[in-house]
């Protein structure tokens, strides 16, 4: 087992993150909280120091303007600190963005800290920018920038634009070279395939702290990127997953945010390792023919001292106004997205996910608190836009900018929303006045499907509408069904226990609702230990229940979400016409009594029928009206023995139909449904 070890130096003390307190100590992370900085570290040995910042830039007049038109796409390629060479002699390059402030210096481990000795230089455009270039400071080297405010405060603050920082509870930013030979490059020429709207698209949503943890007692150790990729690459390649998607890999100082609380937005944590190591960790997916998804948080940050909050002693990256700049959900503030310079770096760190770090797609959050005014808000805590609508124009905009640019730079990646209303267009092109987003979470189908399948079944004849009502707009957006990390979390049960009945019940009640949402149209994702019935809450102190699969009922779940997957990939019906009306019919939608479901899907001459049983009482002879003559194979039965089912209602052998009328069709084919059970058939 790797340990990664803290760099030794320190931060300032700043405020809890927003999710809860600091952790006192890390390390394997392990690291020790320090004292001020000025007092704990030593100025580097065997290395002098020049005192005098050198006058020197990167940023050209046009990056200015872009910069301040808010366009700007590529920012991290000239802000933060960057290696390079003033007269032959190799120093650092460093560019902060700080309009508000009265002084700017940088301090690290190369001048003890020292607040007076490095400053930087204002440019002389009024863009407030600071920068200037020192001699002999590069790889390694630990550093902040110390900021005057006009109040006469001393800020201590990290690079917004670091690519590494120290592991946590630590907070100095480290000047990195992010310099790595790549080797996907088969699959970045089959990207656009692989993630294409009519291929199949199964997620496995993860945290990578508590997917597996080491044999420790200590909580602070975790794996590293490359010890998990060991273990990660093979198991979502065997269980048939096209992608994995990462809750928020970039810097954040709090475990219990779960990465949603950001102050490092162009770092992955060290927490694993360094950014090398992630490469290699998304490198070896990419290998191995999985794609990699990050999920991304443009809607809020932080109140923590080193971080993005009150950056230069003023409001620079959030709104002033705290009806607009402030979450009390989640007790963090909101990006000032009317203001240019904060949309050029939102739109920057985007596009540097994609270029640097391969990644095939972003994962935006909270779409629906950034593009409404309201969000979460009564009566009077608002403030409404220039035409008194609850639209926030400032973040529709910068969303519908951000799709443009990643997708002409890179048009066979993903941007998915999670957006919870409904707002016209979320996955529209911006021509046809669309945000732009490759596909929107269907976060109706979830509420509807978890609330539908919650409820005894004797009951489920009075809510037979909550289950099909999602085909009623299913095809208004190119929708993803997601059951997410946020449905197994805060009192909500795992999805086993979301079940009724006795154990056998919840199992199959699981198997049928997998099943329908593996054959419902649309791309699919599922958090980690949904696909072996986790009992427990997720917990990202410990890693996933692996002791279940010991269990036959578990490993018949495993085995049940495997097959889907590889039924999903293999039969086009089911992923080519997955955003295609055309490619869905109903053919049993209102045998409400006995809970009956019954649809096809279709693409290009192939057909799958899918029936589903929602009560305990099987249907042994269930007859299914189709149009043509036809002939049939079972290809998948949730109640297999393999998956612990009775293995009693199986439909064996070759399925036709007789000329007898049923329910306006003029032929019938003839089922058996076991107890709560889906039967999936083919046509051959």
């Amino acid at each position: 087992m790797t340990r990664i070890k803290s760099i030794p130096v320190n931060s300032g003390k700043g405020k809890p993150a927003a999710r809860g307190k600091h952790s006192g100590k890390t390390d394997h992370i392990k690291g020790v909280r320090g004292k001020d900085n000025r007092e704990t570290t030593q100025v580097k040995e065997g290395k002098e120091i020049g005192k005098q910042v050198e006058p020197f830039s990167l940023l050209t007049d046009e990056d200015i303007r872009q910069f301040q038109a808010g366009l700007h796409p590529r920012l991290y390629e000239k802000m933060g600190a960057h290696m390079t060479k003033l007269q032959g002699i190799p120093g650092t390059y460093f560019a902060v963005w700080a309009p508000a402030a009265a002084y700017v210096s940088v301090i690290g481990n190369f001048n003890g800290w020292d607040r007076f000795s490095h400053a930087l230089f204002p440019r002389w455009d009024h863009s407030g920018i600071w920068e200037g270039f020192i001699r002999d400071v590069g790889h390694g080297d630990l550093y902040k920038f110390h900021i005057r405010a006009a109040s006469g405060d001393d800020l201590y603050k990290g690079d917004p634009f670091a690519s590494y920082w120290e592991v946590r509870p630590k907070t100095a930013s480290i000047v990195w070279d992010l310099k790595y030979i790549w080797k996907d490059a088969l699959w970045m020429k089959q990207r656009k395939e692989k993630n294409s709207l009519q291929s199949p698209f199964a997620v496995y949503e993860m945290h990578l702290g508590s997917w597996r943890r080491p044999p420790s007692d200590d909580p602070e150790v975790f794996f590293s990127y490359g010890e998990i990729a060991a273990m990660l690459v093979p198991y979502v390649r065997e269980m048939g997953f096209t992608h994995i998607e990462l809750m928020p890999i970039m810097e954040h100082p709090f475990d219990g945010s779960w990465g949603y609380q950001g102050t490092g937005y162009f770092a992955p944590t060290s927490r694993y390792g360094s950014p090398q190591d992630f490469m290699e960790f998304i490198d070896a997916f990419h290998r191995a023919g999985i794609g990699v998804i990050l999920d991304w948080v443009p809607s809020h940050f932080p109140y923590d001292s080193h971080g993005l909050f009150r950056f230069d002693g003023s409001h620079v990256f959030e709104y002033e106004d705290m009806r607009k700049g402030f979450h009390k959900d989640w007790n963090s503030y909101i990006f000032n997205f009317s203001r240019s310079e904060v949309r050029s770096f939102m739109l920057s760190n985007a596009l540097f996910w994609l270029e640097k770090y391969h990644i095939d797609g972003l994962r935006v959050d909270a779409v629906a608190s950034m593009i409404h005014l309201d969000y979460s808000r009564k009566e009077g805590e608002w403030m409404p836009n220039e035409f008194g609508g609850n639209e926030n124009l400032e973040a529709i905009g910068f969303l519908r900018d951000m799709n443009k640019t990643l997708y002409g730079e890179f048009p066979d990646i993903q941007t998915i929303a999670e957006e919870s209303t409904s707002f016209y267009g979320v996955s529209k092109p911006v021509f046809m006045g669309g945000l732009g987003f490759g596909m929107k979470w269907m976060m109706g189908w979830m509420n509807d499907t978890l609330d539908y399948f919650k409820r005894g079944t004797f009951f489920r004849r009075w809510h037979q509408d909550q289950i099909t009502f999602s085909i009623a707009y299913g095809f208004t957006e190119n929708f993803m069904l997601p059951l997410s990390h946020d449905e197994v979390v805060h009192g909500k049960s795992s999805l086993i226990y979301k079940m009724p009945g006795d154990d056998w019940q919840k199992f199959a009640n699981l198997r049928i609702m997998y099943t329908y949402m593996y054959t419902h149209p649309g791309t699919k994702l599922l958090f980690m230990g949904g696909e072996i019935a986790q009992t427990g809450e997720w917990n990202y102190k410990s890693e996933l229940m692996w002791n279940l699969l010991k269990y036959e009922s578990h490993r018949g779940i495993q085995q049940l979400v495997k097959d889907l997957n590889k039924l999903y990939a293999g039969e086009p019906a089911l992923h080519a016409s997955q955003f295609d009306p055309l490619g869905f019919e109903w053919l049993e939608v209102d045998n409400r009594e006995e809970c009956i479901l019954a649809y096809g899907r279709k693409w290009a001459g192939s057909e799958m029928l899918i029936a589903l049983n929602m009560t305990p009482e099987p249907r042994k002879s269930y007859p299914i009206g189709l149009q043509v003559a036809s002939e049939w194979k079972e290809v998948l039965n949730s109640d297999q023995k393999i998956y612990w089912g009775t293995g009693d209602y199986m439909n064996t052998g070759i399925l036709k139909t007789t000329p007898q009328s049923h329910k306006g069709k003029s032929h019938t084919i003839t089922i058996q449904m076991p107890p709560l059970g889906a039967i999936v058939l083919k046509k051959i």
